[in-house]
């Protein structure tokens, strides 16, 4: 293999960084040559790349977001941009191509290698952990504790006033960052997209919480668990209730910062043996870690798999609260 080449796709996660030094060093360490693709697959259509040596990828391992940026390409989702984007791919002379991205993003790799002669691999990385059959992606563990750090000093403030406090973090189809949070900060509850909630009953949970002496309550709300969203849900429940609440969205603060110590060995790990599995031949894979070991998935599992979170942790918080 002569030259591969790596981009980040989709929503940034923290690791990404350190996935691609990891990429490139692995490969220059191999003697593969290598480039790296700009702003996620509009990069390969627009043939917008640099190329990397070993010092291009010195110091970012500690860095947030993508020294190569990131977008959500919609001209890829057409064939007539996959084609135009493989016959840059042939041009170059790319052997192979690393994905590093979450679910729409290997949805793209995977339409590409039905066309493509580039062996093309996926390192998943999502703050959502929102892809079946892989385990932790890189960037989880840093927003749990984005999320964490931020929902604990509202618990600060909830507490001295006696104000409940709806706290909206990311997870509009899947509630992995809400239920980890949850347990985290201690919530009394968390409502995820997996779960139906009826709102008098919620309302009714936090009075008895509030009648039994505590000082504020802490509402999880992944984003997809109340469709018209947190402001919504805290005028339904001021209505049904009669309490005092207050919102705060977290936002894309929990797509930023510096990646955990999980995240960086994760993304090393990763990023290294997704470029050993394309010098072994291997293509159309996820490198995965879904308990201790590394394992490929095939691409085709993971976009039609449904991703099921944990209820048992989901639990927890209802017995814990």
């Amino acid at each position: 293999m002569r030259k591969i080449a790596v981009l980040t796709s989709g929503g940034d996660a923290p690791g990404m960084n350190a996935a691609i030094r990891a990429i490139v060093r692995t490969s220059l360490n191999k003697g593969t040559g290598i480039i790296g693709f700009k702003n996620g697959y509009e990069g390969i259509i627009d043939n917008d790349y640099v190329y990397f040596d070993k010092r291009s990828v010195g110091n970012i391992i500690q860095r947030g977001g993508s020294i190569l940026h990131t977008s959500r390409s919609s001209r890829f989702l057409k064939k007539k941009y996959r084609q135009v984007a493989e016959n840059n791919l042939r041009a170059l002379g790319i052997d192979g191509l690393i994905v590093i991205g979450g679910e729409g993003s290997t949805k793209g790799a995977f339409e590409l290698s039905k066309i493509s002669k580039t062996k093309c691999i996926v390192v998943p990385a999502t703050i959502d952990k929102d892809m079946a059959l892989v385990g932790s992606t890189i960037g989880f563990d840093t927003a749990i504790n984005t999320a964490l750090a931020a929902i604990d000093k509202i618990r600060d403030t909830a507490t001295t006033a006696n104000v409940t406090h709806i706290v909206e973090v990311m997870g509009r189809n899947c509630g992995w960052l809400g239920i980890l949070a949850g347990i985290g900060a201690g919530a009394e509850v968390t409502i995820i997209p997996e779960v139906k909630i009826n709102i008098a009953k919620l309302a009714q949970k936090i009075k008895y919480q509030l009648n039994e002496g505590k000082k504020g309550c802490i509402i999880i709300l992944a984003e997809g668990g109340f469709s018209k969203g947190g402001t919504s849900l805290a005028n339904a429940l001021k209505e049904e209730g009669n309490l005092d609440l207050r919102i705060t969205t977290l936002g894309h603060m929990q797509r930023g910062g510096n990646p955990s110590a999980v995240d960086r060995v994760l993304a090393t790990e990763l990023g290294v043996n997704a470029v050993l599995s394309l010098k072994d031949g291997f293509s159309s894979v996820i490198i995965a870690k879904p308990v201790d070991t590394i394992e490929k998935v095939d691409f085709d599992k993971v976009v039609n798999a449904q991703v099921n979170v944990d209820m048992y942790l989901h639990n927890l918080i209802e017995d814990t609260a």
